[in-house]
């Protein structure tokens, strides 16, 4: 195999041959159970140092394309054809616990608190620079300042490359989840984890719609109950799925993928918390790996930076961007105009990516105490 790596791009030389092994690996170049080449021979082959090529593996490792074994190396786990085409297969059990390490509450003693400093001194920047900016009412889908900063952030850090009238900004997820049900439609079922964040079955519940729970195993929903479900939308937290910190698995999502090809499909993505991953890159998202423009993102920024900012943000497939107009255009924004410039700034500036960074570099040390 001949890789070549770009010394002269702004992409890290190891996320370079991630990306790379990581599409061999899809594309069953390297099939299931295969061993990749050795460390060494990979080193000379790129002219890579083998540090370098260790942190590729190790991505590799964390998201379940490939699993190390002592002595003998890393080997392929990942198949395009696990799921639908094992069902009715001898499975595997597990009992679900819920990680001890996740909060069961937004405020609690382990949430990682932002700068108190920083945020105050961008307040009274935004508060001098933008005047009475801030009093004028925002637009309905969001402030474009903030639109189009949450858009230069998600490029540079989550792989999502969209266009600002893709973005919607509403005070938090349980708002955002009842917006998704007038975009997509009460009269659809809706699939939910289960267990999951109980506010999503709340607010499904009260809005009148019809939906169902698919179990969880250890590596995602249960194939067979995917399979079986007769649901339209799969309303999913790839990322440590809340309260049992499951984390989707690599073929899981490629799984959940191909679920969502049927014809009037959606997959609607919480990723709460995943910023604060401690891989050494940001958890791949199902509307990063998406080819059929049918995920919707979701994400807020109350754990990031404090459960009382109540904003959230949503990434709409463009193919939903004239219903979503038509249907709910006229609704007005729920975050005060003030609020959207503060966030904006923080992003614009770096404060929240360097706020993001510390936090891993913090949990990867295992201290949580700040």
């Amino acid at each position: 195999m001949m890789v070549k790596i770009d010394k002269s791009s702004s992409v890290p030389a190891y996320i370079q041959l991630y990306r790379r092994l990581k599409e061999d690996i899809v594309n069953e170049i390297y099939s299931y159970g295969s061993k990749l080449p050795s460390k060494r021979v990979m080193a000379a082959e790129t002219g890579l140092s083998i540090i370098t090529i260790e942190h590729a593996y190790e991505l590799l490792n964390d998201e379940g394309y490939v699993e190390s074994r002592d002595r003998s190396g890393f080997y392929v786990v990942f198949r395009a054809a696990d799921g639908f085409a094992g069902v009715g297969k001898y499975k595997v059990e597990v009992e679900l616990q819920t990680d001890p390490s996740i909060s069961s509450t937004e405020d609690s003693p382990e949430s990682y608190h932002f700068p108190f400093s920083v945020l105050t001194k961008t307040m009274r920047r935004v508060m001098n620079d933008y005047e009475e900016a801030i009093l004028q009412k925002s637009p309905n889908e969001g402030s474009p300042v903030l639109r189009e900063a949450i858009r230069n952030y998600l490029a540079r850090n989550r792989d999502i490359y969209v266009e600002t009238e893709q973005i919607v900004i509403g005070s938090g997820a349980e708002y955002l989840y009842s917006m998704i049900i007038g975009l997509l439609g009460r009269e659809k079922l809706y699939a939910l984890e289960y267990p999951s964040y109980e506010q999503i079955e709340r607010v499904y519940k009260m809005a009148g719609v019809s939906y169902e729970f698919l179990p969880l195993k250890s590596d995602g929903i249960e194939s067979e109950a995917l399979q079986k479900t007769s649901a339209a939308v799969l309303h999913i937290s790839p990322y440590r799925s809340y309260p049992t910190g499951i984390t989707a698995s690599a073929s899981k999502r490629y799984e959940y993928l191909r679920w969502s090809e049927r014809s009037g499909h959606y997959i609607v993505e919480d990723d709460y918390e995943s910023e604060f991953s401690i891989s050494s890159k940001p958890e791949e998202t199902m509307f990063s790996l998406s080819r059929q423009d049918n995920v919707i993102y979701l994400n807020t920024f109350s754990k990031t930076i404090s459960p009382s900012l109540r904003i959230g943000y949503m990434v709409i497939p463009k193919q939903l961007i004239e219903r979503y107009s038509e249907r709910l255009g006229f609704y007005s924004c729920t975050v005060p105009t003030f609020e959207q410039f503060v966030l904006a700034e923080l992003l614009n500036r770096g404060d929240f990516e360097r706020h993001i960074n510390r936090v891993r570099r913090m949990k990867r040390k295992g201290n949580n105490a700040f």
